[in-house]
């Protein structure tokens, strides 16, 4: 049977460290209040007019690509998951291969827009087109620059402490090795609470009274029956065009889904959380991934965590972690290593992978 494995590992990490002390400067916060709430204490960004989405997702791609021992030309698609796009469209894929400078072979390029659950999405899919033979080196991106749409006040705290920019990629080959490789990936998504983790403006919504939101918004708009204004100035002005969370919701939902899923995957496959080495969590709050710890009874030993040094890097954040635990030497060939993660959508899901 053929099946995918993961031939080789890349992430970057922008130079740029902010504590949270220098969020002090723009915000009322401090280091205290934000790490009993997340766990985080600095995150990185991007520098700016010099770094996007696309360029860290092609650094991350250029390491992974080297340790599959394989060039550029030889990557036959890309999957790129992000929710900060260089480009409203077209999306993040094509500006990868330009970047990389495969655009003669015409290779495929898709976008992925499942924010925290993009990278875990993008490896089911991959594998699927590895297991059917129609691509043998398949190139798997998360990367986010979210710094530079965060609203730095008071007013946007609860959200902007949380994320900061990075990438990790993954190239992914076929394998016949008996147990080796992606065991299984189970996905799920519930687009009921849509908006309670959401982007809403500027939009193609035009002012549509939404029936799914608490109370009805004014989102600024004139009457014009056509052509319409994209971005109202009422927008601006009350900080409508910055993301929207409803924390304790997330929250409760996560701890819910997060152990659902892993343990989904584990039973598919015919094993048991006893048999897991590392479980790599999405990293969107330190106190999500230890509430799945316990409820898994797992060692700390058995689930990476760096949300501390590099905030929630949404697509990003489950390739940096793997990478970052494989560097380490964490992860050994042979290990059974899942790969969890839960966000906007809602959506979630997981892979199960024989290291």
């Amino acid at each position: 049977m053929v099946r995918s494995r993961i031939a080789g590992i890349g992430k970057y990490l922008p130079a740029h460290v902010v504590a949270n002390n220098d969020l002090q400067s723009v915000m009322e916060t401090s280091d205290e209040w934000i790490q009993e709430r997340t766990g985080i204490r600095e995150r990185r960004y991007g520098i700016k007019h010099e770094e996007t989405t696309t360029t860290m997702a092609a650094q991350a791609a250029r390491v992974a690509i080297e340790r599959a021992g394989i060039t550029v030309e030889d990557i036959d698609f890309i999957l790129f998951a992000t929710l900060s796009p260089d480009y409203y469209f077209p999306g993040c894929g094509v500006l990868l291969q330009r970047e990389l400078g495969i655009t003669s072979t015409s290779i495929g390029a898709m976008d992925i827009r499942n924010q925290c659950t993009g990278f875990v999405y993008g490896l089911a899919t991959g594998d699927q087109f590895i297991r059917s033979g129609m691509y043998k080196n398949v190139l798997v991106v998360g990367a986010e620059m979210h710094s530079m749409g965060l609203d730095y006040s008071t007013r946007g705290r609860n959200v902007t402490v949380i994320f900061g920019d990075g990438a990790g990629a993954v190239v992914l080959q076929p394998t016949q090795e008996k147990g080796q490789g992606i065991l299984s990936s189970k996905l799920h998504a519930d687009g009921s609470h849509a908006e309670k983790l959401a982007f809403i403006n500027p939009g193609a919504h035009g002012g549509y009274h939404n029936r799914y939101l608490d109370e009805p918004v004014d989102y600024g708009y004139g009457n014009e029956e056509y052509g319409g204004i994209f971005l109202t100035e009422k927008m601006v002005r009350e900080g409508m065009t910055y993301p929207y969370m409803d924390g304790p919701f997330v929250f409760k939902l996560a701890v819910q889904k997060f152990p659902e899923v892993i343990q989904e995957v584990l039973s598919e496959a015919g094993a048991s959380i006893e048999d897991l080495r590392m479980l790599i969590p999405h990293q969107a709050n330190l106190r999500i991934s230890q509430f799945v710890q316990r409820n898994l009874k797992l060692r700390d030993d058995q689930v990476w965590n760096n949300i501390q040094k590099y905030g929630n890097t949404t697509a990003a954040s489950v390739p940096i972690a793997l990478c970052e635990a494989v560097e380490a030497g964490a992860i050994q060939r042979g290990d059974l290593v899942c790969l969890a993660a839960f966000g906007s959508g809602f959506t979630w899901g997981a892979n199960l992978i024989r290291w």
